[in-house]
């Protein structure tokens, strides 16, 4: 039976309708992505099937006793909770429990009063726990929240940025166990490795998901199943993302043949009604009245496409020159002595954890921040077009309308092929429309402002574009077409990425922050940087992306050559009967630890460690192997 069914749905905002007469279930077990361009009504859709959103027409049912759980892209959250206090907000009794035996257990580590009664509680609330399975919950908490990247439990979430705030509601979102997860942009803000750990956990996820993602890697490994909003209508596909794009394909060439022979019937029946012909016989009337609903029939307009065609800059030989920078915020040292001449043509990705320092060292490029140490100097010809994650300026005058914002910046603009447009004009390339363009700022959804703010930088006419966590709320569509711009920009492209489907198609070099204010540099894109590491035993600071082209660059880290000694042979050998049986404890370990058995909190507390312990052997041993097989 459906956990979710929708019957005839209809959403308008006045200045677009979202949806028309939208039907569509969602089945047990199934996977879902939801896609279609900024403004479409994506995050309207899940916002009305968790009845965030009032529904204008239709049926909109839940199936009963199913619990539905929603994540939006900004969850809100109460400050003065701690991180382990917000998972557990929507857990009741289970949490109280944990909270009371904690407090309890370091009342008696600090050898309160009465110990004899402190200890015949602690007794009493271990059973409770056993019996509600709050040993489980909290010790499930911990594990997820420390793959998510969180380790104090105790910080105020009002302390932490919206990026860790994010991580914590997808981890009370995984931890609710829900029959139906509806998830807006879950991998947004999260660096490569959460978002491949968040992809592998919701592979195993039970519930049915239904989910919105830019991130097109995650969407082909998650999905079973697509729905795309296009100009009000829905659209169901069968099968993953890539399936999608096959079936979109023929579809748009069906529709085309269609409508080019239905525009051949038509003329020729148009023919033969102007010569006129005399009789009027009970078939020719027939004959005139089909050439009338032919007149009548419409086909649906391919779906616009943003047109990213503004002209560009010329750039001089001397781009942007660093020379033994470095940076310490906040007593963290993020840039050490950094070193680096950009090219005019330089197409480079960054990465690294959050707050490793990426951002910041934007900042120093385009002088927003000065460094500690070093030099920056930036030739004279350089104009930066710095898209960054907040678009500040948009929030600003939120009534300022969608034309005089664009037009602050050019009310002319010229194109690539030099022809001057209107701002107007530029803006329908943008696929704002006439309406769109007078609505003030605050009516737009957060991806159209995001595409709003790259048309603004776009066309300053930059010669370096700076693109800070670009794929964050642009749609697919929009993320395709400027991918395509960026091959043929004619300036030097900066992306600081997670998202591993942009950085493949878009960069040619890899800097990684590795940790105390280390930066080093690797050639070729995102996937070929992550081959380079597991190849070279490097210590991986990325995650294993599933779709990897073969190798394009050559080791510069090569392992000892000769054969082996007797003492390499007898390792090699031991490592290859061990890591099996490492990897089979590690997975016994996993089962017990998710399983829903009872079991005392010390013992919970020695499994994740023996998994960490397990977890750090199987990588070092899988890396010495590697490289002793290869020498055999």
């Amino acid at each position: 039976m459906a956990l979710i069914t929708a019957r005839a749905l209809s959403k308008d905002f006045g200045i677009k309708e979202i949806l028309r007469e939208a039907s569509f279930t969602l089945e047990p077990g199934e996977r879902v992505g939801l896609i279609g361009a900024n403004g479409s009504g994506k995050s309207t859709l899940l916002k009305m099937l968790a009845g965030l959103e009032p529904i204008d027409r239709g049926e909109l049912s839940v199936n009963s006793g199913s619990r539905v759980i929603y994540l939006p892209q900004q969850p809100d959250m109460t400050p003065e909770r701690t991180v382990l206090e917000q998972v557990f907000a929507d857990s009741g009794e289970k949490f109280a429990l944990v909270k009371e035996y904690e407090s309890l257990t370091e009342s008696l580590a600090r050898e309160g009063d009465n110990p004899e009664r402190l200890s015949q509680r602690l007794a009493q609330l271990s059973e409770k726990m056993t019996q509600s399975g709050a040993w489980e919950l909290e010790a499930q908490a911990k594990i997820i929240l420390r793959q998510l990247g969180i380790e104090r439990l105790d910080q105020r979430v009002g302390e932490l940025s919206g990026g860790y705030r994010k991580r914590i509601a997808i981890a009370a979102a995984l931890l609710a166990e829900p029959d139906a997860l509806l998830m807006d942009e879950p991998t947004n803000h999260l660096d490569a490795g959460t978002v491949e750990w968040l992809q592998s956990y919701l592979q195993r996820f039970r519930g049915a998901l239904l989910l919105i993602t830019h991130d097109r890697y995650f969407l082909d490994q998650v999905t079973n199943r697509i729905l795309e909003i296009d100009r009000g209508d829905l659209y169901g596909y069968s099968g993953n993302y890539a399936y999608y794009l096959e079936q979109k394909a023929l579809a748009e060439e069906s529709q085309s043949s269609s409508q080019r022979k239905h525009s051949g019937v038509l003329r020729r029946e148009l023919a033969w009604l102007r010569r006129g012909p005399k009789a009027r016989s009970t078939k020719q009337k027939a004959r005139i009245d089909r050439i009338e609903e032919m007149r009548e029939q419409t086909f649906k307009e391919a779906q616009g496409k943003v047109e990213i065609a503004t002209a560009g800059r010329r750039i001089g030989k001397k781009v942007i020159e660093l020379q033994g920078v470095s940076k310490t915020l906040g007593g963290r040292r993020l840039i050490e002595d950094f070193s680096y001449i950009f090219t005019p043509r330089d197409r480079v990705g960054i990465v690294g954890k959050n707050g490793a320092g990426k951002s910041t060292l934007m900042n120093l490029i385009t002088g927003r921040e000065t460094a500690d140490a070093g030099t920056v100097e930036i030739g004279a010809t350089i104009q930066f077009g710095y898209f960054d994650q907040q678009s500040e300026d948009l929030y600003d005058n939120p009534n300022q309308r969608v034309i005089e914002y664009l037009k602050e910046s050019a009310e002319l603009v010229k194109t690539a092929d030099g022809e001057v447009i209107t701002a107007s004009q530029m803006l329908e390339r943008f696929l704002f429309s006439p309406n769109q363009q007078y609505a003030p700022l605050h009516k737009l959804s957060g991806g159209e402002r995001r595409r709003l703010f790259l048309l603004r930088i776009l066309i300053a006419a930059p010669n370096v574009l700076i693109l800070d966590e670009p794929t964050n709320d642009l749609d697919i569509q929009t993320l395709g077409v400027l991918e395509d711009y960026l091959e043929n920009f004619n300036g030097c492209v900066i992306v600081v990425s997670h998202d591993r489907y942009f950085l493949d198609r878009t960069v040619e070099t890899i800097f990684a922050f590795e940790g105390e204010g280390k930066i080093k540099q690797y050639p070729g894109n995102y996937s070929v940087y992550l081959d380079y590491l597991q190849r070279n035993s490097v210590p991986e600071t990325a995650p294993k992306v599933g779709k990897s082209p073969p190798p394009a660059v050559t080791s510069k880290v090569k392992p000892p050559g000769g054969k082996l000694s007797f003492k390499e042979k007898r390792e090699y050998e031991e490592l290859e009967r061990a890591i099996p049986q490492w990897e089979a404890e590690k997975q016994e370990i996993e089962v017990q630890l998710y399983a829903k058995a009872n079991a005392d909190f010390t013992a919970l507390e020695s499994l994740t460690c023996r998994l960490g312990e397990l977890t750090e052997r199987i990588e070092q041993g899988t890396e010495r192997w590697l490289e002793l097989a290869e020498r055999s």
